[in-house]
C-alpha cells in the first residue's frame, strides 16, 4: 500500500473536476484509454468523467431504469443489470477495472461480488461506508439505535444496505479470499485521503469511507 497522498502515477495526472469526492479520487487512480466497468454506476457521473477526462472505454451496470435512463440520456453505455446475478456473464480479465463505488454492501452476497470484481477486472476497485468510524460506534453505544450519518444518511428501515461491515472487516475478507490490496486509502467526514497504515489502527476509527485497488493474488 502507498503512503496517505501518494496516489499512483494515474492519479497525478489530471485537474480535478466537480464530482463527489470519492468518484473524484477513484476517478483519478485510472490510466488513460482504459477499458472500465463501473457496476452500480448511478447517474454515471463517474462514467462521465472517466470519458471526457481519461479518454476510457467504459461500459456501466445499474441496477435502476432511472440511473439507466440518465446514464443513456449522456451517452454512456450501460445497461440494467445486478451486481448479485449478472457478473458471472462477463469474460474474466475483460476489463481493466472493475470499479464498485458505495454498492458493497447493498449487496446479498459480498464475498461472492468481490470474487469477481477481480475476476472481470485486472485490477478491481472497490469503496464503502465504513461502520466502525468513531461517530457511528458512540451513537450505538449511547444511543442504542441505528446511526444515519452523511455516508449512511437513511433510516434502518429504508436503506438498500443489508451488509454493512469496517475496513478491518473488508481487509479480512480480502484475507479470506487471497486478494491482494495494491493500494488503500480511507476517506475523512471533511473528504481528506488518509492512508491505511498512518494513523495505524486509528484508520479504522476516523475513516468515514475505506477505498482499495485489489488484485488476485499471483
Amino acid at each position: 500500500m502507498n503512503e496517505a497522498g501518494s496516489l499512483p502515477a494515474a492519479a497525478q495526472s489530471r485537474p480535478r473536476a466537480s464530482i463527489r469526492v470519492d468518484l473524484r479520487t477513484i476517478g483519478e487512480m485510472i490510466e488513460p484509454g482504459s477499458r472500465v466497468l463501473d457496476i452500480g454506476c448511478g447517474d454515471g457521473a463517474l462514467l462521465d468523467w472517466l470519458s471526457h477526462e481519461k479518454n476510457v472505454d467504459g461500459r456501466g451496470i445499474e441496477l435502476s431504469q432511472t440511473g439507466v435512463n440518465a446514464c443513456v440520456a449522456q451517452g454512456l453505455s450501460v445497461i440494467q443489470g445486478d451486481a448479485d446475478t449478472d457478473l458471472k456473464d462477463y469474460p474474466t480479465g475483460a476489463f481493466d477495472y472493475a470499479i464498485l463505488s458505495q454498492t458493497l454492501q447493498a449487496t446479498w452476497d459480498p464475498k461472492a461480488v468481490l470474487g469477481q470484481l477481480v475476476r472481470i477486472g485486472k485490477r478491481a476497485i472497490v469503496s464503502f461506508p465504513n461502520f466502525g468510524v468513531w461517530h457511528v460506534r458512540l451513537k450505538l453505544l449511547f444511543g442504542g439505535r441505528m446511526p444515519v450519518t452523511d455516508s449512511l444518511d437513511q433510516s434502518w428501515y429504508e436503506t438498500p444496505n443489508i451488509h454493512l461491515c469496517t475496513i478491518d472487516d473488508f481487509v479480512d475478507l480480502c484475507r479470506t479470499l487471497s486478494i491482494d490490496i495494491e493500494y488503500a486509502v480511507v476517506l475523512d467526514s471533511a473528504g481528506r485521503p488518509k492512508s491505511l497504515r498512518a494513523p495505524g489502527r486509528l484508520a479504522n476509527w476516523l475513516g468515514e469511507q475505506g477505498l482499495f485497488v485489489l488484485k488476485r493474488a499471483g
